[in-house]
């Protein structure tokens, strides 16, 4: 039986200054843009996960409004072999924080207009990221 890996992170949003929302994107340790997520820690809700990984990896404290969707696949892992991932992402407000990239884990951080997050992640995000980021700008009234 294959090992399970629980992760979860959040697709993070908030209002600008100039009152139009503004979409958060990572860019990871190989350069991809992406979602702040991480592994679900001993003691830990899934939520508290999300919340967690979004804090540590981007410096923002957010509130999770609502679940978005799970993406589940395989991948090889060096010492365990076939590992059975779950990610759970959820659509999470911005609340406080200042913005500041965990450079041992990411390469970077920003905010983005909506239709220019859908736009990295079509030019340079992974694939099963798609329906995550669609799904969550579909929620937030963007159509892309």
């Amino acid at each position: 039986m294959n090992k399970k890996e629980i992760s979860a992170g959040g697709v993070v949003y908030r209002t600008g200054e100039d009152g139009r929302l503004q979409i958060q994107l990572i860019v990871d340790r190989y350069g991809k843009t992406t979602l702040a997520k991480g592994k679900m820690e001993d003691g830990e809700t899934i939520e508290q996960t999300a919340l967690r990984e979004i804090l540590e990896e981007t410096g923002m404290v957010g509130r999770i409004v609502e679940p978005v969707d799970i993406i589940a696949y395989t991948y090889q892992h060096a010492d365990f072999g076939p590992v059975d991932k779950e990610v759970h992402y959820y659509l999470v407000e911005a609340e406080s924080g200042d913005l500041q990239p965990q450079i041992e884990e990411i390469k970077g951080v920003d905010w983005y207009a909506p239709e220019e997050a859908w736009s990295r992640q079509q030019q340079n995000g992974y694939d099963n990221n798609d329906d995550i980021l669609r799904v969550a700008l579909n929620k937030l009234g963007i159509n892309v």
